[in-house]
């Protein structure tokens, strides 16, 4: 039997020793509800991961539209609608077992996000899905987000990253397009060249 790893953190415990003490404004930023100031951001934020967890493990799934995409029904409540995709639906799947999620929300060129955990529903309630058509279309359906924590993250990760900096964006020609991956990883079962020509106007007729 392989010895257990001496430099392998096992407990809470040594968590906190290793990292102390949890400052106090990171405490007292976390609240129960949408205060006003986190729905300013809401409001903003044209991105945002959608986490979930199920019995065949988990899903991190980008959700993104215009401004205010996700929608604020009461400080309590977020209401998220489903928009077309590739039909894995691994996030519902997941939800119909495991309702907890996490949304991180990002803001195009703030350095802060704003995370939310809550506890999510599937409707199809026709109000709700007219409520969120675009272009005279709906979506299959609409998440309803019960909120119970929300908390503001600071800016390091994303300086660390240079997100929002156009000197940090990397050319599309220097990494493999989608078609090159499927054809890949199909042994060419895929026309890669084929489906990067479509993609383009399938993404233009799709979006919605």
């Amino acid at each position: 039997m392989n010895k257990p790893d001496p430099h392998q953190i096992s407990s809470v415990a040594e968590l906190e020793a290793l990292y102390g003490e949890v400052g106090t404004a990171s405490v007292r930023k976390e609240v129960d509800y949408l205060h006003a100031h986190y729905q300013a951001l809401i409001k903003a934020s044209t991105f945002a991961v959608l986490a979930t967890s199920g019995p065949d493990g988990l899903d991190a799934s980008p959700r993104g539209d215009p401004a205010g995409f996700i929608q604020i029904a009461d400080d309590k409540t977020l209401l998220l609608a489903d928009r077309r995709g590739n039909n894995r639906i691994d996030s519902l799947r997941n939800i119909i077992t495991d309702p907890r999620v996490a949304l991180l929300f990002l803001i195009p060129g703030l350095g802060e996000t704003l995370r939310v955990n809550g506890q999510a529903s599937i409707s199809i309630a026709p109000e709700l899905l007219q409520r969120f058509a675009i272009n005279e279309k709906a979506p299959r359906s609409v998440l309803v987000i019960h909120v119970d924590t929300v908390f503001f993250q600071c800016s390091r990760a994303v300086l660390r990253a240079g997100l929002w900096d156009p000197a940090h964006h990397v050319e599309k020609k220097d990494l493999p397009t989608a078609g090159t991956i499927l054809a890949a990883l199909t042994q060419q079962e895929i026309d890669g060249r084929q489906y990067d020509e479509e993609l383009p106007q399938r993404l233009k007729t799709t979006l919605y």
